[in-house]
This record gives C-alpha cells, structure tokens and sequence, in this order.
C-alpha cells in the first residue's frame, strides 16, 4: 500500500509545546522530525550550521534542496517544525503540497504568550533538570498581547482557509494533548506509520506550571483587560453577501492623463466620467474603457506614474440613485424582472408606469422605504433576487477590486468638487476643469423625502459600510441635488 505522505510539517507558534511534541515523535521508531529545520538562524538545532549534509547557505539559496534531503533520509516518515518567523518558501510549498503531512499544534494564546515572556526573562527553553529551573514573573502588557493574539488568530485563519480550498485535512493537537499516548499514537496512526508509543516521552519538564495568574505581577490589571476581549466577536458585523469580482471592464482611463478611474457600480460614473473627458479635452465616448484584464495591466505598466480613484457614496443617497435608476424607472436602465418581483411579490408601492400626477411623493417615501428593507434582506442572501452592483455594499466592491489591482485614491462623493482638480493640478493640469455634479434623482431627490427612519433603515442595510467608511447621516452635496 502506498504511504499517504512524504513528509511531515508540524505547524505551531513558539511556546506551544512542539519540542514535546517531537520529542515523542522521534521516540516513534521510523519517524524523525529534524527541529527547526528552517529557522533563519540556524538549521535544524541552536548553533548548528548543516543539516543532512546541507549547509545554512545552501538552504536559504534554494530550501527544496532541504526538503528533499528530509524526504529522502532514512526512516519510515521524516519532517520538522515551522513557526511563523520561518522562511515562508517552505510554507507555501508545503500548503500546497497534499503529500505533506500538515501536524497543527495549538495551546492557550495567553498560557503561550505570558511563556514566550518568562523564557526571554529567564533565557531558559527547555528543562530537563527541575533542580535548574529558573522561575520568574513577568508584567502583563495587555497590547502586546492583543497584537500578539490577532496575529495567532490570522495565522490559523490562513492555515485553515488555504487546507479547506485545497481539500485537505490537517491533524490538530493541543498542548494539553502531549501526554496522552493514546491521542499520540493517534496521530502516528494518520501520518501512516508502523511504529507506537508505549509511554510518554519524559525528558522535558513543563517550565511554567503555575497558573496563569501566578505568573504575572499584574494579576488584577491583567483580568481587567482580558474581560475586555470579544472572544466571541459579539460586535462583528456578519457579512453574508456574495463576494464580487473586480469589473476590469468597467474601469475607465483618460486618454493622454494617466489617470484611471475604478467606478462603484450605481455611484459617481456619469460626473467622474464627463470630468475625466473634459480634462483631456475629448468626448466622453473617447475614454479608454472596456479593457479585459490583460489590457489593463499593460496599461498600468505603459502608464508609469500613474494614479487610479474610486469615490464612494453615502450608502442612502447610492441606494436612492439605484431605487430611481433601476426599479422605478422603466426605461432605458431598468431592470424589469426585479421591479415586476418587487412590485407585484413583495408589494412595493410603485405604479406599473410612472406618470405625472399618478405618483405622489408621499408614495416615493413608502416605495424608498420598503426598497431599504428589501436591501437588508437581498445584502442578507435572504431573497431570490441577485445582489446587483448598483446596489451591493461599497466595502463588497472595494474588496473585489483589490483582488486585481487596488485604486491608491479613494474618495468620498463630497470631496470630488475639490479632490479631482487638485489631483489634476498635481499631474501637471494648470487650469482643470470643475467636475459637474449635476445629476438629480427623478421624479423626486433624496432631499425631498429624507429623514431619520431612512438614514435608520439605511444603516441597518449597509451596516459594514457604514462601520468601515464611519458615515454619519446623510447631507446633501451643493451641486449634486
């Protein structure tokens, strides 16, 4: 039968537990794990400078010379420990590779933090002798450990998304799990070997086990600020919108200007437009748009020096624009099989044609209100209607864009009057033209209905939006109404 794996990596942040971890390892017969194999520091153990007859250059130069050795070298199953500060070659060629055993060590971020600590305090990193233990206490620096618990947190992230988009399975072991022999045999047992554990490995001692209040001289300050950690992320805003992918196509770059602009679908395209071909002094239809992805990179390197805007919306006024542009409307942009959905299934109040006299303002207010409570349930994937680009989240569109390139100007609807010929000026515009804003909603504007309970159900649509770009309430723009 062939053997699953080639080789094993166990992945694990420093003070977890991986030397006991592999010291039971290597006492599996057929099985060595060479240490730290990749540290940058040295190669394998502390002060050694080969490894399997590879030398510290030799490896940096190219690490797959000593992955193969480590493969290759006698045993039924080798492999070493990767921590985060390792050469990050080897992480990626390891997540990508299914023949590559994938061991994740895990342990109490705050045990294994508050250890790091004592370790670099008392210069001590294992123990085999109790009687040379060296304790010591050491203050609770409640930031650092919440930067050092976000950075764990979006390493098993990473760890965990690109396994699940390759398919496959890591083995998970926690710290409290390294002396159990039946979990470790467990383990020997997935990585497809013959040989058992019969006892646990003893020759490291635990170094630290007093309880985590006893080993800081902080205690009361540290409980204070570990009461204040959402370990169950309660004010998360839960983000169950499709992801987009970047329009390429949409992107629109001046002809002689290296400027390009990177539109939100269902915001500022007409006055960004018309303003990008007044600067070159060319019609609009002489802008340079509907590029695939190719043509726009060559773009990016023909144009160095170049500069790339997006301008985002104040998501009520964008979903007004939308409601208007796509669904009351019913000629040229309309979208008629979601307005007869919205109409005629969920009862929205507009008419089947828009006339003069037939359509009141007090029925836009109704109509714009239940289109915002549709919203929070399309945004929320809780309708059969797609999330259209005219009306998806700007922070969704944003995202999808820096999946292909990111624009380096992101501006808001009221800085465009005055960002956009600043930014001409500075790539070498003397006298640009005033962008026209210009461009009000119909049969009636945003400012002819507005109050409170829409900005409230706005917000409750757009909730990222309105927390990761910090809109307040709606105001209209001088210029834009």
């Amino acid at each position: 039968m062939t053997p699953q794996f080639d080789y094993f990596i166990i992945l694990a942040a420093m003070r977890t537990g991986s030397n006991l971890l592999e010291a039971n390892l290597n006492a599996i017969e057929g099985v060595t794990s060479y240490g730290e194999a990749f540290n940058p520091h040295f190669i394998g153990r502390l002060k050694s400078d080969t490894l399997l007859g590879i030398s510290v250059e030799e490896r940096d130069r190219d690490p797959s010379t000593l992955l193969e050795a480590i493969r290759q070298a006698p045993g039924e199953l080798n492999g070493f420990r990767l921590f985060q500060g390792h050469d990050p070659r080897v992480l990626e060629s390891a997540l990508g590779d299914p023949r590559c055993a994938k061991i994740i060590l895990t342990r109490n971020p705050l045990d294994s933090f508050i250890s790091l600590k004592i370790a670099r305090e008392t210069k001590q990193w294992q123990l085999k002798n109790i009687k040379r233990r060296r304790e010591a206490q050491v203050e609770f620096d409640a930031e650092a450990f919440m930067k050092y618990l976000n950075r764990q947190h979006e390493y098993h992230l990473m760890l965990s998304q690109r396994l699940q988009q390759s398919g496959q399975a890591p083995f998970y072991i926690a710290y409290e799990d390294l002396n159990q022999v039946h979990l470790l045999n467990g383990l020997a047992a997935w990585l497809g070997v013959s040989g058992r554990l019969s006892t646990i490995d003893e020759t490291l001692k635990p170094q630290n086990p007093e309880p985590a209040l006893a080993k800081v001289t902080n205690p009361d300050e540290m409980e204070q600020a570990l009461s204040q950690i959402d370990s169950f992320n309660l004010h998360s805003t839960p983000n169950f919108e499709p992801r987009r992918r970047p329009l390429v196509a949409n992107y629109v770059a001046a002809p002689k200007t290296p400027l390009m602009y990177m539109p939100i679908r269902g915001g500022m395209e007409s006055p960004v437009t018309r303003w990008m071909a007044a600067l070159d002094h060319v019609d609009v239809e002489q802008l340079l748009t509907n590029q695939n992805r190719k043509q726009t990179r060559q773009w990016f390197l023909s144009n160095p020096g170049h500069r790339k805007v997006t301008v985002l919306q104040h998501p009520l006024a964008r979903a007004h624009r939308a409601f208007c542009r796509h669904i009351l409307n019913t000629g040229s942009g309309a979208y008629p099989k979601i307005r007869h959905v919205l109409r005629n299934r969920l009862k929205i109040p507009i008419p089947g044609q828009l006339r003069d006299g037939n359509y009141p303002v007090e029925q836009h207010y109704e109509a714009f209100s239940a289109f915002l409570t549709f919203l929070r349930q399309n945004l929320a994937q809780q309708t059969a209607i797609r999330v259209d680009a005219a009306w998806c989240s700007q922070s969704q569109a944003l995202e999808g864009m820096a999946s292909f390139a990111l624009p380096d100007l992101i501006l808001r609807e009221d800085e465009v009057a005055t960002a956009l010929p600043d930014l001409a000026r500075r790539m070498g515009h003397s006298t640009p033209p005033l962008p026209d804003l210009s461009e009000p909603d119909t049969p009636f504007t945003l400012a002819d209905i507005y109050d409170d309970k829409l900005e409230t159900l706005a917000a409750q649509a757009y909730q990222r939006d309105y927390m990761q770009f910090g809109f307040g309430p709606w105001k209209p723009i001088r210029g834009a109404e």
